[in-house]
């Protein structure tokens, strides 16, 4: 493969995930709509509900890493090089700012502190 095609991505995620490939598509595209709407609206950003939209973000990230395995015909023990446990970190990073961002964004527009 010498050219990268963005629709042979879709085609694989689609293979892979089914129907949940649109819904993640849509909560990522909708969570960034509103939380960009947040930003305008706020004009700053709440450090307390950050900190704990991260801490939720957590398990975002183990979620995320436990679809990776259910999606792949691979488990973490056939992780081998260096290659593996970057793909294996990059997931288990974007569940967990995506989760973030999510919690943060429904967070703000209900008014909430996130318990604390």
């Amino acid at each position: 493969m010498k050219e990268l095609d963005p629709l042979v991505f879709l085609a694989v995620f689609q293979e892979m995930l089914g129907p949940l490939l649109w819904v993640m598509l849509l909560l990522i595209v909708g969570g960034t709509v509103a939380f960009v709407a947040l930003l305008l609206k706020e004009r700053r950003i709440d450090s307390k509900r950050l900190v704990r939209a991260e801490l939720a973000g957590l398990l975002g990230g183990v979620l995320a890493l436990i679809l990776m395995a259910k999606v792949s015909s691979s488990g973490f023990t056939d992780a081998g090089g260096p290659a593996d446990w970057f793909l294996i970190a990059l997931v288990f990073g974007l569940g967990l700012a995506g989760t973030a961002i999510l919690i943060y964004t429904w967070a703000g527009w209900r008014g909430r502190r996130l318990a604390g």
